[in-house]
Order: structure tokens, then sequence, then C-alpha cells
């Protein structure tokens, strides 16, 4: 779904889609499981020379491998977001654009307006946790063997240590 500068001035748009997996690019560690459901509101604010406003709330499950076992893992996303775009603006000499406090949270847009599925697409990734897990108490792979530990404990000890560094034990 594609919100236009042109549709946008004459009134706001009321979205409530479903994509299909694959509808969406996500990066290749990762896939959508499922329908993701998008609703919500898009207009152009008043007096802003071209900003956009999405707001609504995204549902989706998405599914990686496990951080610590590689097993798959799912993510079930629930998340309201607000979003403000603002058109890109050329300089002649490539400078850098100040942002003000308040526009560390825009994001930009070229053309003739902003696509959902991009909008969607961002949302999802912040809404993923920093690691992924297939349980909450996942013992994951030996260090020894690789054996998956939530399965079987595959009976790896540590190693011997080296009885040639054994003094250096001592100066800690």
């Amino acid at each position: 779904m594609f919100f236009s500068i042109t549709e946008l001035e004459h009134h706001p748009i009321l979205f409530d889609v479903l994509y299909q997996p694959g509808e969406i690019s996500l990066p290749e560690d990762l896939r959508q499981v499922g329908e993701l459901a998008a609703v919500g509101r898009a207009e152009l604010l008043r007096n802003t020379l071209g900003e956009i406003r999405i707001r609504g709330r995204l549902k989706a499950a998405v599914e990686g491998a496990c951080d610590r076992c590689l097993e798959p893992a799912r993510v079930e996303i629930d998340s309201r977001f607000d979003l403000f775009y603002r058109p890109v603006v050329r300089t002649a000499n490539h400078a850098e654009i100040h942002l003000e406090e308040g526009e560390i949270d825009l994001a930009f847009y070229e053309g003739e307006g902003v696509e959902l599925a991009e909008a969607l697409r961002e949302q999802i990734l912040l809404s993923l946790p920093m690691q992924l897990f297939c349980r909450p108490d996942c013992k994951g792979l030996c260090p020894y063997c690789g054996a998956n530990r939530n399965l079987a404990d595959c009976g790896c000890r540590p190693p011997l240590r080296d009885p040639r560094w054994a003094s250096l034990k001592d100066l800690g």
C-alpha cells in the first residue's frame, strides 16, 4: 500500500491490511510466520511542507534461529507505532543536515510518498529482541562436541588445564 502526497492532501487514509509471508522483505535469517496484520491511519500534517504521519498497530509472528542452540525461535510481535516522514531535501554541496532534538525520530522519503510495507519492515526489525531464544531456559550447544544440550547431556567435560600455566592462576 502506497500513501501518495496527492491523495493525502485531500484526506487521511485509513488502512487495515494483511501481508502474506514473503510480501515484506526481511533479512534472510528471519522469516514471517503466518499473516502480518496492520491497522491504522496515514495523514499529511498541515503546515509542514510534506510531512506524513503514519500511526497504527502491527501484529505478526517472526521466526529465526535461536542464538544459543540454532533451533527455530519464534517471536510474536504486537506493536503500536507512530511514525513521521519528511521529504528529503537535496543540498547542492552534500552538507550534513542538522536535526533538532524533536526531529531525531523522523524518517525521510523520496518521491511522491511512503510505502507502508517498508514502514512495517522497519517496525518489525525494531520490535525484535536483541537475542532470539527458542525458550527462556535454552541450554545452547556444547562448546566441545556441538551437541544440543536441550535434547540430552552429552557428557563432555572441560579439558584438563595445562599444568605449565598453573602458577599464573595464583597471581590473580
